[in-house]
């Protein structure tokens, strides 16, 4: 039966580490008793096993002593023969640092007969060297001399990038990153993250097989590679579909300024729909069209008010013209309301008009952003979320109100922006003579 395994401790024969000892370093395990089970196992490989002490209650294992040369020679045979890891590395301890040789220890018996089950023998399970890491390149993210830092920041950057990983490194550190994926991805999605802001200007690339030793590999992400740069579509497009992504909160102006560039780089990087501007944008828009289509927005042309925008006619139907008024009920259950308003006046009146909204509930509980010639109410409750928005216009105080079901917020969000974007009047309004008629008569 294989004898037990065993290590000759460090207070028995402690091997000094002078200044040109070097070791072939395979594996680090924290604390003493996790690297003698290691360490033991390794020791029936080879006869020049030793452990040695690190920071933070870390303890290595590996090939030694050796000078330097030497080290990287036998270090090479050993990963091509794919008897080591191949993440292992050479390191010099350093003169301070004491070796500590692990017994060598026969190999297991290959008696087909009596073959001596590890538990039977009551050896120390053997632990298998670490998996080398899936080819490709890594986006360095952040790294961290700390292991429960290193876990920390882990959970915070995949509030970001889900996909995220945690490797151990040679030298004790720990590196969260992104991957793998093709060298030339990860450089473009790089650039492309360091525009947006969403990863540091200091953050690299690094290949793989320099990662060390996998904590939380993470998963690869769905990068797309880059192709060739395409032309920036006209910026009152990507203007609008960023606003209707909610990238964008500014004016509509086709100007490249630079809320326009950030929300553009924003976009690049939320979207990932291709690591280049002008592709990216395109895409986008794509994606706007395909949504209108989807959401049955149309051009209406409300007669009463003189007033015209894109809404969704599937879900609305005509219901009736009050004084200053425009409404449209539900159609078919769909939840969704639209009223027009429009009549001839300045800030009071608009304030006026915001005041009736509240009161009737059309913008339940609202938050209020009012400036000269710009009033904008949102608000929601259990059964709906509305959306009031109202400017003073050619002397005319004017706007719509948008009530949509309370359960999908982000359409309701979009066709509100793309209301506001398409809002303009088409003709006078008729209801202002229907006013008039109706008005008391002045003594």
């Amino acid at each position: 039966m294989r004898r037990l395994a065993f290590l000759v401790v460090a207070a028995g024969l402690p091997v000094a580490g002078f200044a040109q000892d070097a070791v072939i370093r395979i594996e680090a395990k924290r604390g003493q008793d996790a690297a003698t089970e290691a360490a033991t196992g390794w020791g029936e490989r080879f006869d020049n096993v030793v452990t040695f002490p690190l920071a933070r209650g870390w303890v290595a294992i590996g090939l030694g002593p050796l000078n330097p040369a030497e080290a990287e020679a036998r270090m090479a045979e050993l990963k091509q023969a794919g008897q080591i890891p191949a993440d292992s590395f050479v390191a010099v301890p350093g003169g301070g640092v004491a070796l500590s040789p692990v017994a060598a220890q026969p190999a297991p018996a290959t008696d087909a007969a009596a073959p001596a089950a590890p538990e039977e023998a009551g050896a120390a399970p053997v632990a298998a060297p670490a998996a080398p890491p899936a080819p490709g390149t890594h986006i360095r993210l952040e790294s961290l001399q700390s292991r429960a830092e290193a876990e920390a920041a882990l959970q915070t950057w995949r509030q970001t990038f889900p996909e995220a990983g945690l490797w151990e490194m040679p030298g004790n550190w720990y590196a969260v990153t992104l991957g793998p994926m093709a060298e030339g991805t990860a450089q473009a999605w790089l650039a492309a993250f360091k525009a947006s802001g969403n990863v540091p200007r200091d953050a690299f690339t690094s290949d793989a097989a320099d990662l060390g030793q996998a904590l939380d590999a993470g998963a690869a992400p769905d990068l797309p590679a880059p192709g060739e740069a395409a032309p920036m579509p006209p910026l009152d497009e990507v203007q609008r579909a960023l606003r209707w992504a909610g990238y964008y909160d500014g004016e509509i102006d086709g100007k490249s300024g630079p809320q326009t560039r950030e929300a553009i780089a924003a976009g690049v990087a939320a979207l990932r729909l291709s690591p280049d501007g002008g592709a990216a944008m395109r895409g986008l828009i794509g994606q706007r069209g395909e949504w209108r289509t989807q959401m049955g927005l149309t051009a209406l042309r409300d007669e009463a008010t003189g007033l015209s925008l894109n809404a969704p006619m599937d879900r609305l139907q005509f219901d009736r013209a009050e004084r200053a008024l425009s409404i449209y009920a539900p159609k078919d259950g769909s939840g969704a309301a639209l009223i027009l308003f429009s009549q001839p006046g300045g800030q009071q009146e608009l304030l006026d008009l915001s005041g009736l909204v509240t009161a009737l509930g059309w913008v339940p509980q609202p938050q209020r952003s009012i400036e000269r010639g710009h009033v904008l109410l949102e608000g929601a409750n259990a059964s709906h979320i509305g959306r009031a928005e109202g400017w003073v216009r050619d002397g005319r105080a004017e706007g719509f109100v948008l009530i949509w079901p309370a359960d999908d917020p982000e359409n309701q969000s979009r066709i509100a922006a793309d209301m506001s974007d398409s809002f303009t009047r088409f003709a006078p309004a008729a209801n202002d003579a229907a006013a008039a008629a109706a008005a008391p008569v002045q003594p």
